[in-house]
């Protein structure tokens, strides 16, 4: 059960949320849990001339919710995403996790993108960065598709993700429809070296972003070159940005890379991403 001075708090949210306080400044949730959800609902949304699947998250209660879509990495093979997004859903947020195409349980829906490049396939970068593009179409896709939700409050949506998953939301940022903010964990960190086709389109996207981005890494990632970069032109571009290299994670790169994930219920990034979602998705009265 909350304590009281919680469930004064919330109320309070509730109130501004349907317009019945009008407060000079538009509270900011502390980022204390709420309520934990209920399992996730799969379910299908159209993606160009594809139907694709996902993973809805509820909250608990009846909304309207500020929404995250959570883009995955690059595993073949997905689950419903509990692990990623369950501190985001303690929180409040409605998160949907969908399956871009050739993933998980869209994977009817074309060619697992690593498949395209094996022992006797030349790993050929232009195409790499080029398929990374096309399903960033599946990812604003998904993000029109949590706005008709009757649950969340459609302008209160981000984006988000981890490795292949930060690269999608760092280009949903550049093109912005429907979203308020992004958080990139780690996106372009184990291929920004050897990969300039993909370092310049990020470049391009990071200049051209529309929304306020959140760039995060652990210190022992496998580069922490791309947040630091991409940081530095949304800063000469004048746009809003924040970036953390955090302390190592683990003992390993790959666990490094894994940061996004966190540790138990509270992850290291966990108060600082919250705050960052707030101030850029204010609960306008």
């Amino acid at each position: 059960m909350f304590q009281d001075e919680e469930v004064k708090r919330w109320a309070l949210l509730v109130l501004v949320a349907c317009g019945r306080s009008t407060p000079a400044d538009p509270p900011v949730p502390s980022p204390q849990p709420v309520a934990r959800a209920p399992d996730a609902e799969e379910v299908t949304f159209p993606s160009d001339d594809m139907t694709l699947y996902g993973y809805v998250w509820r909250p608990a209660g009846a909304g309207p919710f500020p929404a995250i879509v959570y883009n995955h990495s690059s595993e073949e093979l997905l689950s419903s995403g509990k692990l990623a997004v369950q501190y985001y859903v303690d929180h409040g947020f409605l998160v949907f996790y969908p399956h871009r195409r050739g993933h998980g349980r869209s994977g009817h829906a074309a060619p697992y993108m690593n498949h395209l490049f094996d022992k006797d396939v030349p790993r050929d970068p232009v195409k790499l960065t080029a398929e990374l593009v096309a399903q960033s179409d599946d990812v604003m896709a998904a993000v029109a598709y949590v706005a008709t939700l009757p649950e969340v409050d459609p302008k209160r949506i981000a984006v988000a993700g981890c490795s292949f998953g930060g690269i999608e939301t760092l280009l949903a940022a550049e093109r912005g429809t429907g979203i308020g903010a992004a958080v990139d964990f780690a996106g372009g960190a184990e291929w920004w070296a050897e990969d300039p086709p993909l370092r310049d389109r990020m470049i391009q996207a990071a200049r051209n972003a529309k929304v306020p981005v959140f760039f995060i890494q652990a210190e022992n990632d496998f580069d922490t070159t791309p947040s630091k970069v991409l940081s530095e032109e949304m800063k000469r571009a004048g746009k809003l940005m924040q970036v953390h290299i955090f302390p190592p994670f683990g003992n390993t790169h790959r666990d490094g890379h894994s940061f996004c994930g966190g540790a138990g219920g509270h992850p290291a990034w966990g108060d600082e991403v919250l705050t960052f979602l707030t101030e850029n998705m204010p609960i306008v009265p």
